[in-house]
């Protein structure tokens, strides 16, 4: 039997990460009712679990993912679990709910071949097992939720929470005198919480019933390489940017294959009432200002390790 949601309240799974954390934040202080469960709290796999979780809640914001690109490889059958089978139970039981579903999912569902940004209809071709595993999870809210479900797609992210480009370069910078950076793949660095906001804006127009269902591209705007992050990471943390040397993806080969072209078109934004997020360099400095960058970048410029 279909459960009439309860305005206002919110489910947000993977709680624990760098994402999940800051939709919590964004949510408190605006005060939205939300309740966060973590890997621990919550197993999406589990049926009967995800639907007692989801009973009374009007928006499920699904953060809870296998991140680990490279362990895919080797581990597609797990990763499939969670970022497919966990996202069909958990589209599944908001559809039964009457829920709406902002599921989190990633450039990597992308060829990444392209010379142009990817629209958001764009034909899917992901080149290695953690996005075809995401895919999956795409595949099964539009399947589910055709009206009420909400793909949102990130790239780059960097965060307060967790590990991340940004943070590993600032920490860098107080043992190495020059660091080598790819300057081969483009894409879009996107701030977590900028993107938590975007995704709390996005619920409560899908609730006004402003915001159609389907995919939106959640990356900042503009687009520079991982080169281009790290220089510009320094110089507004008050570092030499010239000491990060451009190199190519060659020089650090992974386990899994990288796509050389993520940036994304944000022409949704439109259909929901929404101007696509900032400027890439605009969420940096803010977020630079934040603890989590300010300490590591003092202690860099002080010449001591952390």
């Amino acid at each position: 039997m279909s459960t009439e949601p309860r305005e206002g309240r919110w489910l947000v799974t993977g709680a624990a990460g760098m994402l999940g954390q800051d939709v919590l934040a964004v949510l408190k202080d605006a005060g939205v009712e939300a309740v966060g469960l973590r890997r621990a709290d919550l197993d999406i796999t589990d049926p009967d679990a995800v639907r007692g979780a989801v009973e009374g809640v009007a928006v499920v914001v699904n953060c809870a993912a296998w991140t680990d690109v490279d362990g895919a490889e080797t581990a597609e059958e797990a990763a499939t679990a969670v970022n497919g089978t966990g996202v069909r139970v958990l589209a599944g039981a908001c559809a039964a709910a009457g829920a709406r579903l902002l599921h989190v999912s990633t450039d990597y569902v992308l060829p990444g071949d392209a010379s142009e940004p990817y629209r958001e209809d764009a034909a899917t071709g992901p080149v290695n097992a953690y996005g075809r595993t995401k895919l999956l999870g795409e595949q099964a809210v539009a399947e589910l939720l055709p009206q009420d479900g909400y793909v949102v797609r990130t790239a780059w992210l960097y965060g307060e929470h967790g590990p991340n480009f940004v943070a590993t370069m600032l920490k860098l910078a107080a043992r190495r005198d020059t660091l080598d950076v790819v300057d081969d793949q483009h894409g879009q660095p996107t701030w977590s919480r900028a993107l938590a906001r975007r995704l709390v804006a996005l619920g409560r127009a899908a609730l006004a019933g402003r915001a159609p269902g389907g995919i939106y591209h959640g990356t900042a705007s503009g687009r520079t390489t991982w080169l281009g992050l790290a220089r510009e990471t320094y110089r507004l943390s008050g570092l030499d940017p010239e000491r990060i040397r451009p190199t190519t993806s060659e020089a650090f080969v992974r386990p899994a294959a990288r796509p050389a072209f993520s940036v994304l078109a944000h022409d949704r934004w439109a259909d929901a009432g929404l101007a696509p997020l900032d400027d890439w360099r605009e969420q940096l400095a803010e977020a630079l200002t934040t603890p989590a960058f300010t300490a590591p970048a003092a202690a860099a410029r002080e010449g001591r390790g952390g």
